[in-house]
Formats: structure tokens, C-alpha cells, sequence
């Protein structure tokens, strides 16, 4: 591999980035795909999202059937933790421990990875659909349900305000207490109940998941949010100098490009709406862009 020019680096094997490489190789471009193999998405032990899916699919099962598909269309793949990404010519070169390649276009659609609350069988707890990261994509899964959301007061506010819309039984369990008083009127006004917890720790229970707080009291639920954060893997582009909020999050255009020519992002590395919907929308933009933006291919 090392030496090898493609027409697009895709960084990243999640929805965002198979979808982009699907698009870019019926486009008869030459793309790359490397990726660690651990996509967020593939923790998702069922989505009702994806459209055609009349009774979900797990996130292991798109994956596997997005692989598929880039098979069929003969697109090189790595899985390798790329180490470095830089200027090279009119393109890129990236590097990994054992290999290198070139590439005219980049596009980064390597994600977030979660911040979980104290809790040693988290994977296993979202397996089971116990432990969830998503109300926007499974809320309507809980509904009546007993809920509890855990985070910064102000970080887990919007979270807790969604999901009241889908049960009565909504406790905001505050990992820590910010000046958000704003906050605290509405989630009251709404019905959401808030219990200071600074040092909570998760545990299984039959049928649910369990609370426990520092003073040793616990609360029951039937399913838990976490509203901690996450680590926005936008490394790469920042060491180009990519523009990117606080957060880390990139700064894209409306095409998903970033403020370095020849460098896009897309899904969960430009925006916090953590989508497969979101995710496909902006690898179609960026494939489009990046198969108009490269010289005229002709048969």
C-alpha cells in the first residue's frame, strides 16, 4: 500500500464513511477506506430509523452490509489507526504504523467516541438496550418507560426536556451542577425530576438498570441516557489547521467542506445530531463535491 494515489482517503468505516466510499466508487473514482474497526454505530443493537427497515437492523448488520456492497465495487480497504495526516503536493499523504498512501481528497468520517458513566458493563447494558446514547434515534422505544439521564445539569437539560415527551417518569440525575438556573425552571415546569448525584454509579438489576448514589440511596429505571460528552475525533484535521468550535466539532461548508482545500468531514466529527439519516446526507454531499471538484474521468 505504501506509495499508492487515490482519488479520495476516506477516514473512517462507520455509516458516513462506507457511504461515501460506495458513492465515490460508482462514481469509477479510486477511494481508500481505512478504519480501526470500531465504529460507534456498530454498538447499536437495533435501529428503526433506517428507512426500508420495517423492523430495524442492528448497527452491526448495516455495517456488514455496507462492506458488502463496497466489496462488490472492489474498494481497497485498511484497518490501521492512521498516525498522521499531512500536505503532500496537491494532495495528502497519510501515514499508519506499517504503511502510507496518497490521496487527492481526504474526507474524515471518524466520529466521537461516548463518555460513559461509572460502569463496568456498559457494552453489554447497550447491547441489551438498557443503556442508551440516542433519544433522537430511540426514544420513541421507551415510551411510558422509566428514564433516567445522567450528566452535567446543563449538558443533560435538552436531553431530559426530549424524553419528557415520552414518558411521565423522567429523573435528570445531575453528575454535576452548573449556573444554569434557566435550566433548572424549565426541566421543573416540564415535570422532570432533578436529583444531585456527583458520585453515581451504574449496576444491572433484573429488567432495568440501577443507580446508586454516593450517600448509598438507589433509584431504579428501566433504561438510562447518558449526557456526559464525547470525544470528537477531529484530530487529523486539526493538525492541518481545520477550523473547529470549542468542542472540537469541524466547521464545515455546505458541501461538508472544511477550511483546508481538499478536506471534508462528515457525520458525527462536524455535528452532534448523531444520525445514520445525517450521516448518508453528508457523504452524498461530499462524494458529489469531491467526484465534480477531480479532473473529467472519460470511458
Amino acid at each position: 500500500m505504501t506509495g499508492a494515489r487515490f482519488d479520495c482517503l476516506v477516514v473512517g468505516g462507520g455509516p458516513a464513511g462506507l457511504m461515501a466510499a460506495i458513492y465515490l466508487a460508482r462514481f469509477r473514482r479510486s477511494v481508500c477506506v481505512v478504519d480501526t474497526g470500531a465504529s460507534r454505530a456498530a454498538l447499536i443493537p437495533r435501529s428503526h430509523n433506517v428507512p426500508g427497515f420495517v423492523h430495524g437492523l442492528s448497527g452491526s448488520d448495516l455495517i456488514a452490509r455496507m462492506s458488502a456492497q463496497l466489496g462488490e465495487l472492489a474498494v481497497e480497504r485498511v484497518e490501521a489507526e492512521i498516525t498522521a495526516l499531512q500536505r503532500r503536493g496537491n494532495g495528502f499523504q497519510a501515514v499508519w504504523n506499517g504503511g502510507a498512501l496518497e490521496a487527492t481528497t481526504v474526507i474524515l468520517a471518524s466520529g466521537i467516541v461516548d463518555s460513559h458513566p461509572p460502569f463496568e458493563q456498559w457494552r453489554a447494558a447497550v447491547a441489551d438496550g438498557l443503556l442508551r446514547y440516542c433519544p433522537a434515534c430511540d426514544a420513541f422505544e421507551v415510551i411510558g418507560r422509566r428514564i433516567g439521564i445522567v450528566g452535567p445539569l446543563g449538558r443533560a437539560a435538552g436531553k431530559a426536556l426530549f424524553l419528557r415527551g415520552y414518558s411521565r417518569e423522567v429523573t435528570l440525575l445531575a453528575t454535576g451542577q452548573d449556573d444554569e438556573e434557566s435550566a433548572i425552571a424549565e426541566l421543573e415546569e416540564a415535570g422532570v425530576d432533578i436529583v444531585l448525584a456527583p458520585d453515581l454509579r451504574l449496576r444491572r438489576r433484573v429488567g432495568g438498570l440501577e443507580a446508586v448514589l454516593a450517600d448509598g440511596r438507589t433509584m431504579q429505571f428501566d433504561t438510562v441516557y447518558p449526557a456526559m460528552g464525547a470525544e470528537v475525533r477531529s484530530q487529523l484535521a486539526v493538525s492541518l489547521g481545520a477550523e473547529h468550535n470549542g468542542e472540537g466539532y469541524l466547521k464545515v461548508d455546505d458541501h461538508q467542506r472544511t477550511s483546508v482545500d481538499g478536506l471534508y468531514g462528515i457525520g458525527d466529527v462536524v455535528t452532534d445530531l448523531h444520525q445514520i439519516s445525517v450521516a448518508f446526507g453528508h457523504a452524498a454531499l461530499a462524494a458529489c463535491t469531491i467526484h465534480h471538484s477531480l479532473p473529467r474521468r472519460l470511458a
